[in-house]
């Protein structure tokens, strides 16, 4: 028999720290999908340096030209107007080409966020029940955010500023060594030497900063989310000051991290301005030494000058940019992290499209474990005929549900086989295979949308006749019309504004939109009292009807009629058969019958019980 292990450890948020130039191999391939963009692009930069470099050599001569020398004693009295065209032309070129290379560039950019971000919520979607289960809903969706606006930074850092910023200081240091005294380009390339080397250090020492500020703003708005997603738990209980002060001790790490990251960059800051400001010192003493001996002219003085202030605008941004750089490449690593998740179920290369012909269930000695410490189901063998209804009932914890999520192969068996109409669903498409379920779960859960948008979840594209008549079906048509909105009112975070009886009638209306091929109620009736199970039950039945239908039952009286009632005791099947069947074998299933019977003439004994519509919980 061939075994398939499903690993049962929790599936980390994200990996640990990522070599920075595998982060950028990552998304190398984005960019280079529009190379073309790239190129130019970069063309217009390189361009847009060019003429940059250009101005003070224009400054120079226009101020030579204006100098009174014996050499040129008419200097004021002829307008350098070549030269001021020149200097204007420059200028222009300057700007046009910056901003031809952001139009260019602009779609690279937002097309490689758009892109990686998708490709992350498709690859978080194609992850495991079991990633989800461990996932800190909070913390990944800033990691998501943080990581998208990385990539944009990344970007417009990495290639627009260090490689025209390399190109000017090559194209100064080597008009100083030709034009000037040797001293000039040593001072230059000493101070850029300095510089970038006291840049780099101190940034690779607060980068963790940045990185625990990051794991430490996750955390606390973990705890935010998760607080506000339980708001009526928290009020139960009295507990705002407790949430706050949990909050409180998130932000209070935080901030702790933050100073010392702010410190640090001070310090950074500092050292970056006072290299700077000892080479230009340095250049203006040997500029204004070579004007006072006649080996340098005003335009020389002028010239060296500007290249000194033109590199420190570059220079100190440089330390800007490395610093950004740094620090998305942090924030970039938890978001190529989530890409790097194991995908735990996926589908085979040759997996078929699931062929329905009647929809016959198999379940083939199945073992199953969610840890390994923990087997949840032992040699679970059963056949659901086509067209009929089976339905398994248990104590809390027998395995019930656990039925369901291997039917949608949410996760992977241990042993044996579960087929639907005699195809194994590990060897068919996930897609296909889900697309043929439709399940009506105990715990509905919402989108925080119109209910309309609820209910033609089941079938993206349905009319809005196709979804009246789901409601009408779901005996919840006039309930909606009842409201202001009608069908457009929203039923707010996790469908909060509804009961629950409301949110259970509008996910089988959802199902029922579907229109699937195998049925599955897991306790569909459990959130609704009495009288709405009453009138929802029978629809059950009638949706039911000529479906393969598999019934996870709450109340046993729900599946009085099934074609076969399993009963599940420690992931074991250990009683099978009809309604009558069973309560003459007198075994487990007759107790628990025995224990609802006692339990509904009680509830119809107790004027509270009746009043309130409790449900019956087994246990």
């Amino acid at each position: 028999m061939r075994r398939h292990t499903a690993s049962s450890e929790p599936a980390p948020l994200a990996t640990g720290p990522r070599n920075d130039w595998a982060t950028i191999k990552t998304l190398l391939p984005y960019l280079w999908a529009y190379k073309w963009r790239v190129l130019l692009a970069l063309l217009f930069l390189v361009g847009a340096k060019l003429a940059q470099v250009g101005v003070p050599l224009i400054l120079k001569e226009l101020v030579d030209h204006m100098t009174i020398s014996p050499g040129n004693p008419r200097a004021l009295l002829v307008l350098p107007l070549g030269l001021l065209l020149a200097y204007g032309a420059l200028r222009v070129c300057t700007t046009l080409f910056t901003e031809l290379r952001e139009f260019v560039f602009a779609k690279v950019t937002q097309r490689a966020v758009r892109t990686i971000a998708l490709k992350v919520f498709r690859h978080l979607h194609a992850l495991s029940l079991r990633f989800h289960l461990n996932r800190q809903t909070g913390g990944m969706t800033r990691d998501i955010e943080r990581g998208t606006r990385g990539i944009g930074s990344l970007v417009q850092f990495s290639l627009f500023s260090i490689l025209p910023t390399l190109v000017e200081i090559t194209l100064v240091i080597a008009y100083l060594v030709l034009h000037y005294d040797i001293w000039f380009a040593v001072i230059t390339l000493s101070a850029l030497v300095i510089y970038i080397s006291f840049t780099v250090f101190v940034t690779e020492w607060r980068t963790h900063f940045r990185r625990t500020m990051n794991e430490l703003d996750s955390k606390a708005n973990t705890k935010a989310i998760d607080s506000l997603l339980n708001y009526e738990t928290v009020k139960y209980f009295g507990n705002e000051d407790y949430e706050a002060r949990r909050y409180d001790e998130g932000l209070k790490h935080y901030e702790t991290a933050a100073v010392k990251s702010q410190t640090s960059l001070s310090l950074l800051n500092t050292g970056q301005s006072l290299i700077i400001a000892v080479a230009v010192t340095l250049m203006l003493w040997r500029a204004t030494n070579g004007v006072m001996d006649g080996s340098m002219t005003l335009g020389d003085l002028v010239l060296v000058n500007a290249f000194m202030i033109q590199l420190y605008v570059p220079l100190n941004f440089l330390g800007v940019i490395y610093r950004e750089i740094k620090q998305s490449l942090a924030d970039m690593e938890r978001l190529f992290g989530l890409l790097d998740q194991h995908r735990e179920i996926a589908d085979a290369p040759d997996a078929r499209t699931l062929l329905i012909d009647g929809a016959q269930v198999r379940f083939s000695h199945v073992d199953f474990h969610y840890e390994s410490k923990r087997k949840i189901l032992f040699d679970v063998d059963f056949t659901i005929a086509a067209g009929t209804t089976t339905a398994v009932v248990g104590h809390s914890g027998s395995g019930k549900s656990t039925l369901s999520r291997l039917l949608f192969r949410f996760y992977d068996i241990d042993s044996g086989s579960i087929s639907i109409d005699g195809q194994d669903i590990r060897k068919v498409t996930q897609a296909s295979l889900r697309q043929a379920i439709g399940i009506v779960p105990q715990d509905t859960v919402l989108f925080n949308d119109s209910i309309e948008y609820n209910i033609a979840y089941g079938k993206p594209g349905a009319t809005h006749e196709e979804i009246i008549a789901a409601a009408k079906a779901a005996s919840i048509h006039d309930f909606i019309i009842s409201l202001p909105d009608a069908y457009q009112t929203a039923v707010g975070e996790r469908g909060l504004k509804l009961s629950g009886g409301e949110k259970q009638r509008v996910a089988i209306a959802r199902t029922l939109l579907k229109n699937p091929a195998l049925l599955i109620f897991d306790e569909a009736t459990s959130a609704l009292d009495s009288k709405a199970e009453q009138a929802i039950q029978a629809q059950l039945q009638d949706i039911a009807r000529n479906r393969t239908t598999l019934v996870i039952a709450h109340r046993l009286s729900t599946i009085a009629d099934a074609a076969q009632i399993l009963v599940l005791d420690h992931g074991k099947i250990v009683e099978r058969g009809t309604h009558p069947q069973l309560l003459a074998a007198d075994g487990l299933y007759a107790q628990m019958w025995a224990r609802q019977q006692v339990r509904n003439d009680e509830g119809l004994s107790s004027p509270a019980a009746h009043d309130a519509g409790e449900a019956e919980v087994l246990t």
